[in-house]
């Protein structure tokens, strides 16, 4: 597909390497980023690799960045800024929930309806979002993260439905655990929280991210494909061979029994969080 394509959350891990990706490609790109420091940094970064790539100042949570954003002519926009809180759902105080949903979902939501509005008036445009697994399946400790990320599935397919008669294009982006900083800062954002920590359930400097993570190289590929139209999957999760395994998981809830108040036992991820180091990539 053709025209400019917008990046959120361009000035950092995924979406910053495929706006530079895409940008080597020749493609028209827009790397929106948070803050204006992160301006300065991808243009230079963008310059040291020799492309040619647009990088605009776009907090998705403030309503004067939207505004300005909306006024871009642009075919593909690429929801990719999101942050993630880690813990449990019964440690995380107020204010960090809160901000959870205020980017990954209502930022993410309003800047897309504006947008979407404009491509449905043209009768063309895609619009993709950079989900998560999280977005299908729950871990312990990323709780709030996944309950933002399965909003945003609920949201995307009801945009697919809604926007079909008007040749918009819905997509969603699933990564997996990968090894990019995100998943370890979010396990260590505890540190920020302004609560007493003699009244939470885990003590969180003995919890790493429950998972081993993958090196991120084949997340760019997925995320330009989908991008420019080399695949035109709705869903695209990434690796592929977490499919099988996140579909077991889905239908095992079916199934599930009550937690036996007897016998007290810690779930398997629980306990990997005690195990595994941070940043503990997979074999």
């Amino acid at each position: 597909m053709a025209g400019t394509i917008l990046i959120t959350g361009a000035g950092t891990g995924f979406g910053k390497e495929v706006a530079l990706r895409l940008a080597a490609q020749g493609r028209e790109v827009i790397a929106g980023v948070e803050i204006i420091a992160q301006v300065t940094e991808l243009r230079a970064e963008a310059e040291k690799r020799g492309v040619d790539l647009r990088v605009e100042k776009l907090d998705i949570t403030d309503p004067g960045d939207r505004t300005k954003a909306w006024s871009w002519d642009v075919e593909v926009l690429l929801n990719n800024a999101g942050i993630a809180e880690g813990g449990a759902v019964v440690d995380i105080p107020e204010d960090q929930i809160r901000q959870q949903f205020e980017v990954n979902v209502f930022g993410t939501m309003l800047l897309t309806q504006g947008f979407a509005r404009t491509m449905a008036a043209k009768r063309s445009g895609k619009i993709v979002f950079v989900s998560s697994t999280a977005g299908l399946i729950t871990d312990a400790f990323t709780g709030t993260y996944s309950a933002s990320k399965h909003a945003i599935e609920a949201f995307a397919d009801a945009l697919n439905q809604e926007l079909a008669e008007f040749g918009v294009a819905i997509a969603t982006i699933n990564p997996g655990p990968y090894l990019t900083g995100f998943n370890d800062t979010a396990m260590e954002r505890w540190k920020e929280w302004r609560d007493d920590p003699s009244g939470r359930l885990f003590d969180y400097t003995e919890l790493a991210f429950p998972r081993e993570q993958l090196d991120p190289e084949p997340v760019y590929d997925v995320a330009v494909a989908v991008l420019t139209g080399a695949t035109d999957l709705y869903r695209n999760v990434v690796p592929d061979e977490m499919v099988s395994a996140i579909r077991e998981q889905l239908d095992s809830k079916w199934e599930r029994q009550q937690n036996d108040g007897a016998t007290g036992a810690r779930s398997e991820l629980v306990e990997k969080a005690y195990e595994l180091a941070p940043a503990t990539p997979a074999e």
